[in-house]
């Protein structure tokens, strides 16, 4: 009998249950369960239905009692920088707000009254996005600060889940270092900022390593789902976890993560804290092994999933690929522009910064797709410049995982602009990662290097020149 393996990977868009287990050397998936997600207004607020999705994790675990398939370890990874503040009941405090949603505006002046973005790079290695914890706290501290005086604990959003499957509070490391509350030196809270800042040090709980048995499943769980398992941290950080799946040996390789985001970068034994790493808006976010991923976020597919939501029929982004290919248009938009961060018509925002810009402004929802995909690769190309200028390294291939590696013309386009090879696949990565982790801790593999290499060998990876 087979080992089986459970990977909870919940995007900004839908989540999924893979079940992994390992047959002849190679790794077997298999999707248990998909649903929906996204952020919905709350009193005019973006924010996560938490209640929700932790229904859909436990119908996803009822599925694989169903099926008689039933996972021996699990973990669950999700999209970074957002939290719940719990109060001495473990309640809820607040509403569970959603990285997209404007409160943080003006919080970053609020922080730099306390300490400068230079000092505050220097001191976490992270790149300034206006939606990092550090500005989510600053708005609790400036708007609701009647929610610290409560607070018991804070647990990121997959930390929240393994809490209740397991009545377990494990801070796990790669999603918590997304906060720019993190040290790179010490893997720890670095709580002399976080009193300079005013945040209540209590509610910061100690920092697991992905790796990191937190329990098994609680009775009330075992009643309601039928068995039990145990719940092993993986790289919470989806975009952790995606990176540990990238199918190489190599130790120096360039990389995407490609989803609603595409993260691109490579791997670093020690964090880039200088001046001129955050110039380039470089960031040294936490990865699998205290490995440091080195990267740039750059907007990604949320841009063509935004305007496929405002097409008058409903395409499949194949299509969409296909018929973005056949146009001309040589318009290019800043892809990290704030302005495509939650515009109200991502359509409407392409087409005003052509205008804006003196460009060609795309006439059909073809063209605005076109646009956006060269404009991806114009961006990546961009980004290997500054990481190779920063690392004195050259990079001849990327390897694009995730959702993203299936968009056959984001990838020629990616080999166009960048004028590398590009390997794209696996897509599920990022549930492959979350697997490997566990897998490494069931002693299925030495380490990290064994499991990629095993990622080579057990699926398809298609090139393109």
């Amino acid at each position: 009998m087979s080992t089986y393996y459970l990977a909870v990977d919940i995007g900004a868009s839908s989540g999924r249950h893979m079940l992994g287990c390992l047959e002849d050397g190679k790794i077997r998936l298999e999707e248990i369960y998909r649903f929906p997600n996204g952020m919905k207004r709350e009193d005019g607020s973006l924010c996560w239905d938490v209640k929700a999705l932790f229904y859909e994790i436990k119908e996803g675990l009822k599925r694989c009692g169903e099926m008689g398939k039933i996972p021996s370890f699990m973990g669950i990874d999700t999209w970074a920088v957002d939290y719940v503040l719990l109060d001495e009941n473990d309640r809820i405090l607040g509403k569970t707000y959603g990285y997209r949603d404007d409160r943080t505006s003006g919080m970053d002046a609020k922080v730099y009254e306390e300490i400068s973005l230079k000092d505050l790079y220097a001191r976490t290695g992270i790149q300034k996005q206006i939606f990092n914890t550090i500005y989510q706290l600053m708005a609790v501290k400036q708007k609701e600060p009647e929610l610290f005086e409560k607070a018991k604990s804070m647990l990121m959003i997959p930390d929240y889940f393994h809490f209740l499957l397991t009545g377990v509070k494990r801070t796990e490391y790669t999603n918590a270092t997304t906060t720019q509350l993190v040290s790179p030196v010490s893997k720890d809270w670095d709580y002399g900022l976080i009193d300079m800042l005013g945040y209540p040090r209590e509610i910061f709980g100690e920092i697991s390593r992905p790796g990191t048995l937190v329990g098994n499943f609680s009775k009330e769980i075992q009643e309601e789902v039928g068995f039990d398992c145990q719940v092993i941290l993986p790289a919470t950080h989806d975009t952790g976890s995606a990176v540990a799946a990238i199918p190489t040996a190599e130790e120096d390789a360039l990389y995407i993560s490609s989803g609603t985001w595409s993260l691109m970068g490579t791997e670093l034994s020690e964090a880039d804290c200088s001046a001129e790493s955050r110039m380039h808006n470089l960031t040294n976010e936490g990865g699998y092994e205290y490995r440091f991923r080195y990267l740039k976020n750059i907007m990604g597919l949320w841009m063509i999933q935004s305007i496929r939501k405002e097409f008058a029929e409903e395409y499949s982004y194949g299509y969409i690929c296909e018929q973005a290919q056949k146009q001309e248009i040589a318009s290019i938009v800043d892809c990290n522009d704030d302005m495509f961060l939650a515009p109200l018509s991502m359509v409407e925002a392409v087409k005003e910064y052509c205008g804006r810009t003196g460009q060609q402004i795309p006439e059909n929802e073809w063209e605005i797709a076109a646009v956006i995909y060269n404009s991806l690769g114009k961006c990546y190309g961009d980004t290997i410049g500054q990481i190779e200028e920063m690392t004195g390294k050259k990079y001849e291939c990327i390897y694009v995982v995730g959702g993203g590696s299936n968009a056959e013309y984001l990838n020629q386009v990616t080999a166009k602009y960048t004028g590398r090879t590009v390997y794209a696949g696996p897509g599920e990565a990022t549930a492959i990662g979350n697997l490997l982790v566990q897998m490494i801790y069931n002693q299925e593999f030495e380490g990290l290097k064994k499991a990629r290499e095993c990622v080579m060998k057990s699926f398809d990876i298609k090139k393109y020149e």
